[in-house]
């Protein structure tokens, strides 16, 4: 089984320095690569490689295509049985590929898996973009076994066992690589953030299935590109939730459940305004705008028009059938713990 690790790059040879040898020390299993894919840096990211990794094979992007489409680019050039997306600014641990390998392998339905992924700076805690495996609810929240909204567990174990979970990070996670490519790759017009998920609810709409392992471990830093305050990132992430929801709902829910979200969206915008805070409101108001104009790309390609058997069951797992914003908001509960399995 051949397997490429591909680490998206743009100007991140800090990371690259600090992170790489690591990767390359502890990925050490037969028929293995590391690529680094550079989006058209314009630090000395390429030079650095060529000098002081020259086991590492380099693709180099003629501009910068964000996370989506560069993926979706360099992997045209990556030969494999199994891809491993990595972020740059993830330290790895000995042993981590094996478990997911295995994991693969036992269960042929697998189309991607992913390590349990904690906090880089505060090592006993989950890491936000991942952490324990991601889910959804009814109204397509994401968040996490170990994060649910900005509330980040601490790792005591409670959340270690192997499980279906419903979207693996970008930040880590090993896909097939033929399955990769037959459904098209990531959503170029993403750009960045929830291309992933999108990626996995397509999965799983045609029967295949996502886990998580708590076998393997790693560390994420997290927010190396756009932090978490940046307006272009909560722009990004109310648009491509709104167009994932579109693409992946089913017809007779798609308008009721997009409604509800968009006047949700709203809420949240007018309390952040209350607060202090106008940017969540111009980037909802900027993303509503940008997904109505980007929907219309997509009418001919929705869920809806495949066939039963292309479809998979109508029924997916591992989406929360209550409101995670009620629970949290409203009932108190923090931790993905305290939700209820048996609407899971």
């Amino acid at each position: 089984m051949n397997i490429s690790i591909v680490i998206l790059n743009w100007n991140g040879r800090h990371f690259l320095e600090k992170y790489l040898p690591g990767v390359e020390a502890n990925s050490q299993l037969p028929d293995v690569e590391v690529v680094v894919a550079d989006n058209a840096s314009t630090d000395d990211s390429v030079s650095y490689l060529q000098t002081h990794h020259p086991n590492v094979r380099i693709i180099q992007l003629d501009m910068n295509y964000g996370f989506a489409e560069g993926y979706n680019q360099a992997l045209l050039h990556v030969d494999a049985d199994y891809y491993v997306l990595l972020n740059s600014d993830v330290e790895v641990t000995s042993g981590w590929l094996q478990p997911m390998l295995d994991l693969m392998r036992q269960k042929p339905d697998i189309a991607a898996c992913m390590p349990k992924i904690l906090s880089a700076t505060d090592r006993d805690s989950f890491e936000y973009a991942g952490a324990a495996g991601g889910f959804m609810d009814k109204y397509g929240y994401i968040f996490c076994r170990g994060r649910l909204f900005h509330t980040i567990e601490k790792d005591t174990g409670q959340y270690d066992s192997e499980m279906e979970i419903f979207w693996a990070t970008g930040a880590c996670c090993m896909i097939n690589a033929k399955l990769f490519h037959k459904m098209g790759g990531f959503d170029g017009q993403f750009f960045a953030h929830m291309e992933e998920i999108d990626l996995c609810w397509r999965l799983k709409n045609t029967g295949y299935s996502i886990w998580y392992t708590h076998r393997s471990t790693v560390y994420h830093v997290g927010g190396g590109t756009l932090p978490q305050s940046s307006p272009l990132k909560n722009f990004l992430n109310y648009r491509n939730n709104l167009l994932m929801m579109y693409k992946n709902l089913m017809p007779q829910n798609r308008k009721r459940i997009l409604h509800i979200r968009m006047v949700l969206d709203g809420i949240s915008a007018v309390h952040s305004l209350l607060h202090g805070d106008a940017s969540v409101l111009k980037a909802v108001w900027k993303a509503h705008n940008s997904y109505r104009k980007l929907r219309r790309v997509y009418q001919l390609n929705l869920i809806s028009d495949l066939s039963p058997s292309e479809r998979g069951a109508t029924h997916l797992s591992c989406v929360y059938r209550h409101s995670v914003v009620y629970q949290y908001f409203i009932k108190g509960c923090k931790t993905f713990g305290k939700l209820s399995k048996t609407e899971l």
